[in-house]
């Protein structure tokens, strides 16, 4: 069983940054890839970034492309996400999530979830 843990989260402004953490535990965190997924307010929970267990692949959502960015400690058993140019519309629950099948967008192929932190974007 895999345990995950999410941090970072918080306020800030339009244009800001903010980096999340997750770190994992219960695990072979290696064997694993790693994905950040959101739910904003009202709507569906959606795809973030993701990468795979060597940090050799990493995919994102179109929506978050060139302004966020998915690493991976595997000596620290975390995994990050850098998010810089905030915006409003990224206000959500970010989640962390890990699978063992492989580097995927789908939400079912992920197999352990964290808790979520809160991300609010102010105008």
């Amino acid at each position: 069983q895999v345990q995950l843990v999410e941090s970072g989260g918080g306020l800030v402004q339009a244009g800001g940054s903010l980096r999340l953490s997750c770190e994992a535990s219960g695990g072979t965190f290696s064997s694993y890839a790693m994905a950040w997924f959101r739910r904003a307010p009202g709507k569906e929970r959606e795809f973030v970034a993701a990468i795979n267990g060597r940090a050799a692949g990493t995919v994102y959502a179109d929506s978050v492309k060139g302004r966020f960015t998915i690493t991976r400690d595997n000596a620290k058993n975390t995994v990050y996400l850098q998010m810089n140019s905030l915006k409003p519309e990224d206000t959500a629950v970010y989640y962390c999530a890990a699978s063992r099948v492989g580097l995927f967008t789908a939400q079912s192929l992920y197999n352990y979830w964290g808790q979520g932190t809160q991300v609010t974007v102010s105008s």
